[in-house]
């Protein structure tokens, strides 16, 4: 089996989605569906049971994933540890950045490169459903996230900014004509649920799960991205709480930006995994801290 048939396997056994695992991948569902087969064949049984509405592994995938996923991730780190060694990767750091973040660390990025000259910058796309995935997959040195952190092997960076968390909602909603709202408001309507790795701690920094006194938030529609997420509210179903950059970044048409008065501001830092500081991340922090001081 090719290391990269078991990275399909692997992302298929944490999605349980062809979809989700394709577009994680940058591959083709009939890329994954090809690949499972092959294993299928290979090993003799199903991996997978498929229905219309779900897919999950069987007795023998589960066995099969727990046996890969410590050796496939000590191969990763071994490749990547190799690399720096032979000093290969000595001068890039490859960033996660999650929606409009790469604009906002251009004042950073600005700064590095100066200093920096022969540096190389590399960025790859993060997104809320896998904000981590790319740090332990040996992706990328650093990403950008909301804290709090609370992941035993990660680490934040660096502290970036403090933006206020917005409700975006219909302009056809109830609650469109107010001036702002409260987290109690929550309660009344439903958040998109996420299709997501992402830990529930970190998530309901955001999206909140209760409101302050307690009220359960419910959650409807499934989604993944932040396009989806306009276009489910923008449709009247939901509404959702986001960070600021939304409104300042993501206009919609159909939609509006709400102030929540009494939401705790969103954090943004840089994350790394705890086990692993280069100098070039080293130095890239340290000038992040600068520009924030």
């Amino acid at each position: 089996m090719e290391l990269r048939d078991i990275e399909l396997f692997l992302t298929l056994a944490e999605e349980l989605h062809f979809g989700r695992t394709a577009e994680r991948l940058h591959v083709s569902v009939s890329r994954v569906s090809q690949a499972i087969r092959s294993q299928e064949i290979e090993i003799g049984a199903p991996l997978f049971r498929r229905t219309s509405r779900k897919v999950e592994l069987t007795p023998v995938g589960e066995l099969l994933r727990a046996g890969l996923r410590p050796a496939y991730d000590g191969i990763r780190r071994s490749i990547s540890d190799a690399r720096d060694l032979a000093g290969h990767s000595a001068d890039i750091l490859t960033i996660g950045t999650m929606g409009a973040q790469r604009v906002e660390l251009d004042p950073i990025l600005e700064a590095y490169r100066s200093a920096h000259p022969f540096s190389e910058l590399r960025f790859r796309e993060v997104f809320f459903s896998d904000p981590f995935g790319g740090l332990r997959r040996h992706e990328v040195d650093l990403v950008t996230a909301w804290l709090p952190i609370a992941e035993p092997d990660l680490a934040v960076g660096c502290v970036l900014r403090e933006e206020p968390l917005r409700l975006l909602v219909s302009d056809q909603h109830p609650l469109a004509s107010r001036s702002s709202v409260s987290l109690e408001d929550l309660a009344d309507w439903a958040l998109p649920a996420t299709a997501t790795t992402a830990p529930e701690s970190w998530l309901s920094a955001v999206a909140p799960l209760r409101t302050p006194s307690g009220r359960p938030v419910p959650r409807r529609h499934e989604v993944a991205t932040y396009p989806e997420i306009l276009a489910v509210v923008a449709s009247g179903d939901v509404v959702s709480t986001v960070p600021d950059e939304g409104r300042r970044y993501y206009s919609w048409p159909g939609v509006t930006y709400l102030p929540i008065h009494d939401a705790e501001p969103v954090r943004w830092a840089l994350i790394r995994r705890r086990e692993r500081m280069t100098p070039v991340m080293r130095a890239f922090l340290d000038l992040a801290a600068r520009a924030r001081t």
